[in-house]
C-alpha cells in the first residue's frame, strides 16, 4: 500500500476547497471536471499541521522542522478560507470546523464500502431510504445508490462546514444536512432501511435533549461517547427489521465501559456479523493504523433471547498472553 505523502493530500485538499467556493460564488454545480477535483479531498484526519498557526511568515518559528515544508500550503489554505468569508467570525468557524474534523476524519477506502454495499445487495436488501450519519466526502452514499430501489431518498448528516459543502456540491440530488447527526428530527426515528457509516470516535459527550431526559442507563453512556451514541441513536432511526452496518473503532467492542451500550444493542437488534477489519486500512487515505471493527445489526425490538455469540458481544475481557 501507497505511503501517506501529507503535501499531495494537503495540495488536494486546498484545490477542493477553491474549487466549493467558486461554485458558491458563480452559484452552479461542478462540471466533470471540478467533479474529480472534489473528489480528491481526504479530509485533515492526518494533517495536524493546520492546528499550527500560520497567519504570517512569523508564525513559521513555531513550527516543527519535520512540518516545516507545509507551511505555506497550510498559509494558503489560511488565506483562502479568509477570501471567501464574509467576516472574521466566519473564517474562524470554518478553520475551528476543520480542526475540530482533525480527530475524527478518517475517510474509508472505496472498495471497503462497496464490498458493504454488495453483501447487503447479496443478502436481498434494496433499501429505500438510507442514512449516512457521519457522510465526510459520500463514499457510503456513492457505494449504497446503485443497489437502491428506484426512486430511494438518501440522507447524509456531515458536521464539518467545508466538508458539508463538498458533499453537497458532489451530490446535489441527496438530501445532505450541513450538521451533527443529533440534530436529525424525531420524526424519522423508525424510518430508515439501511444506516450505515464511517462513524466518529472519541469520549466527547453529544447534546441530544432526547438522551439527556432518560434514565437509560445504555442512553446514559452513549452520550458521553461519539461512536456509542452513533450506534444507540442509529438503532433509534432505522424500521423493524433494517440494517445498520458502521465501521467503528475497536473500543466499542474492547472496552468493559461500553457493556451497557453493547448489551442494550444486543436487546434491540440481531447480529448479523462482527469482523476485526486490517488496523493499515486507512493508512493510505488518511495516513493513520487504527484499529477498526464492521460492525452489522438488523433492528429487532422485541427479542426473547440471545445468541451464544450475541451474549458473547456483550462481554470483554482480556486474552490470556500468548493467544492471538
Amino acid at each position: 500500500m501507497a505511503s501517506y505523502n501529507k503535501k499531495e493530500h494537503l495540495r488536494a485538499n486546498i484545490d477542493a476547497i477553491q474549487t466549493v467556493f467558486t461554485l458558491h460564488r458563480e452559484r452552479r454545480t461542478a462540471t466533470e471536471e471540478e467533479m474529480k477535483v472534489l473528489r480528491a479531498y481526504t479530509g485533515f484526519g492526518a494533517l495536524k499541521c493546520i492546528l499550527s498557526s500560520a497567519n504570517s511568515m512569523e508564525d513559521i518559528a513555531r513550527w516543527n522542522k519535520s512540518e516545516v515544508e507545509l507551511f505555506p500550503l497550510v498559509m494558503e489554505l489560511h488565506r483562502i478560507i479568509r477570501d471567501n468569508t464574509a467576516s472574521e467570525s466566519q473564517y474562524k468557524s470554518y478553520m475551528q470546523s476543520l480542526k475540530n474534523s482533525v480527530m475524527t476524519a478518517f475517510y474509508t477506502p472505496e472498495p471497503v464500502v462497496r464490498e458493504i454495499a454488495a453483501s447487503l445487495q447479496e443478502a436481498g436488501i434494496t433499501p429505500g431510504k438510507i442514512l449516512d450519519p457521519s457522510a465526510g466526502m459520500g463514499e457510503f452514499i456513492r457505494s449504497f445508490n446503485p443497489i437502491a430501489a428506484e426512486g430511494h431518498t438518501t440522507f447524509g448528516f456531515e458536521k464539518d462546514i467545508l466538508t458539508g459543502q463538498l458533499l453537497s456540491a458532489l451530490h446535489p440530488d441527496d438530501k445532505i444536512r450541513i450538521r451533527g447527526f443529533e440534530e436529525i428530527e424525531s420524526k424519522f426515528n423508525g424510518y430508515f432501511d439501511v444506516v450505515s457509516s464511517n462513524i466518529p470516535f472519541g469520549d466527547i459527550a453529544v447534546f441530544d435533549p432526547v438522551f439527556s431526559k432518560t434514565d437509560e442507563p445504555a442512553r446514559k453512556v452513549a452520550r458521553m461517547s461519539l461512536h456509542n451514541y452513533f450506534f444507540v441513536k442509529g438503532v433509534d432511526m432505522l424500521r423493524e427489521g433494517g440494517v445498520l452496518a458502521f465501521i467503528t473503532s475497536q473500543g466499542g467492542m474492547n472496552a468493559p465501559s461500553n457493556e451497557p451500550v453493547r448489551e442494550w444493542l444486543m436487546s434491540h437488534t440481531r447480529l448479523v456479523s462482527a469482523i476485526r477489519l486490517p488496523n493499515n486500512l486507512f493508512s493510505e487515505n488518511a495516513g493513520t493504523e487504527v484499529g477498526s471493527d464492521l460492525i452489522v445489526l438488523q433492528k429487532n425490538s422485541n427479542k426473547a433471547s440471545l445468541t451464544e455469540e450475541e451474549q458473547r458481544f456483550i462481554k470483554s475481557g482480556k486474552r490470556p498472553s500468548g493467544v492471538m
